[in-house]
């Protein structure tokens, strides 16, 4: 796979909620399946910074610094952990536009702002006629990720997944170091679930995240995709699970 983008990811703020797998099962690009971790499934809601982008080494005036918020979930394809997305948010329509023309990826364009100070960042946006926001803080310095740890398994999944139209999926990978991160000691999420990711996502959203946290981010490299082709996906077995048992000890990055 040749490079596709390089960019910066920065204060990657990540609610985690568990999730009945049966929600997500319908969502599954074909190859892949639901990736657990100590046998329970997750979404995560995740605001970060997107900073000094280039596309094709290329930078693009005005859409190299801007925020995105993402809804996804976990999966694998073999032995590869990836995630999938339900839905991206980010304030450029150019951006929006070439990640669903390229990926067929989720995004969609509102007005997006961001706030950093010692030790807390935030993040608002406009959507569907109402204001939505996140406010997280730390203390601290950042700690590594510790091998099996939950933190571990959310932020370490170098493959992108995205199902196409006709059935097929296009695989990508996304490199980057291992990243640091701070336990939230506090918190505030002001969303409209069910405007921002349809009724079905409701319950999920509206308990208690399972953990709330703030990776330090790194460079990233995305790679230009490669096609799954449907009919030669080991999903269209039908004798093959659909979820794994596996947790993220026992996978291969």
């Amino acid at each position: 796979m040749g490079l596709f983008l390089t960019a910066e990811w920065r204060n990657l703020a990540m609610f985690n909620y568990a999730v009945d797998p049966a929600l997500i099962r319908p969502l599954l690009p074909y190859g892949t399946e639901v990736d657990l971790f100590k046998g329970e499934a997750f979404v995560s809601i995740v605001g970060f910074l997107f900073l000094n982008t280039r596309v094709l080494g290329i930078p693009v005036p005005f859409h190299r610094n801007f925020e995105e918020l993402n809804l996804r979930f976990y999966v694998r394809s073999g032995a590869k952990r990836g995630v999938t997305f339900v839905q991206e948010l980010v304030p450029k329509p150019a951006v929006a536009f070439l990640a669903n023309a390229l990926y067929n990826e989720h995004y969609r364009v509102a007005r997006m702002s961001h706030e950093i100070g010692e030790g807390t960042f935030g993040m608002r946006w406009d959507f569907a006629g109402r204001r939505h926001s996140f406010h997280l803080r730390v203390t601290g310095d950042p700690q590594p990720l510790r091998d099996g740890s939950f933190e571990q398994f959310i932020a370490e999944h170098y493959w992108g997944y995205a199902a196409q139209t006709n059935g097929d999926t296009v695989e990508y990978a996304v490199q980057h170091p291992a990243w640091r991160v701070w336990p939230a000691t506090g918190y505030h999420l002001d969303i409209d679930c069910a405007a921002l990711y349809g009724p079905e996502f409701l319950d999920t959203l509206s308990q208690s995240p399972r953990s709330v946290f703030l990776a330090e981010g790194s460079a990233v490299t995305v790679s230009h995709g490669r096609r799954m082709r449907a009919s030669q996906c080991p999903q269209s077995d039908p004798a093959r699970p659909q979820v794994s048992a596996l947790d993220s000890r026992n996978a291969a990055r």
